[in-house]
């Protein structure tokens, strides 16, 4: 778990859509602490403070304290409202933390040893099914990321979800099916090359067959048209 960083808001008087109107046209961004049976908590958080959070990697899997009037709120980032042609954001939820309540979450996924696996050294890919795999845990029992080791794979091979190492507490959400995370596919470039090279062949045998009936024609040996009506 990653070290819980702090920021700080304002209080944010009123509720509705003109209030939320009224901060993003002084350069903030509404949001809402909910959660745990306690009431809401409206706040405006700086613009640049709300990009740098959604910069960084795992955005809604960290857990953040929000200091408003001096009292720290830890919650987990939940939703995030952009605008549809801008795509600055217009408003952010967060869930107050408990360490009881299970979420279900998506964490990344990062493939280690690329340059140990068979198959991709022979030219092959890496087809990535899913770049998260949800799980289900507590807020403060969220891994950053999920690592899978491809050495030793070659063209063919498919990581499930079996290949995971899951930390305790932490459940996959599909729990019907080892379900798959990527494959080691054929390069594309070489099935390209093999299409070519056999309709390269068959134009061959085409072409031969075209001489020899020409050469059949000239010497007169050729069915005349019409005659096998």
């Amino acid at each position: 778990m990653a070290e819980v960083s702090t920021i700080t808001a304002a209080p944010r008087g009123g509720t509705g859509k003109g209030a939320a109107r009224a901060a993003r046209r002084n350069g903030l961004v509404p949001g809402m602490i909910y959660g745990n049976k306690l009431e809401p908590v409206m706040i405006s958080l700086e613009r640049p403070v709300v990009d740098r959070e959604l910069g960084q990697p795992g955005f809604f899997i960290r857990l953040v304290d929000i200091e408003v009037d001096g009292e720290k709120h830890r919650v987990l980032p939940r939703e995030v409202q952009f605008h549809p042609v801008s795509d600055a954001p217009l408003h952010v939820d967060f869930l107050r933390f408990s360490a009881s309540r299970k979420l279900d979450v998506a964490v990344p996924v990062r493939f280690l040893n690329e340059d140990e696996s068979p198959g991709l050294k022979r030219g092959g890919v890496l087809n990535v099914v899913r770049h998260e795999v949800e799980v289900q845990c507590t807020a403060d029992n969220i891994p950053n990321e999920f690592e899978i080791d491809v050495a030793g794979l070659d063209i063919g091979d498919a990581i499930h979800a079996s290949a995971i190492t899951l930390p305790e507490g932490v459940a996959f959400t599909i729990t019907d099916r080892d379900f798959t995370v990527a494959t080691i596919a054929a390069p594309t470039v070489m099935a390209a090359d093999e299409e070519e090279v056999e309709g390269e062949e068959i134009e061959g045998e085409e072409g031969a067959e075209a001489e020899g009936g020409d050469a059949a024609e000239d010497s007169g040996d050729a069915t005349p048209a019409g005659d096998g009506e």
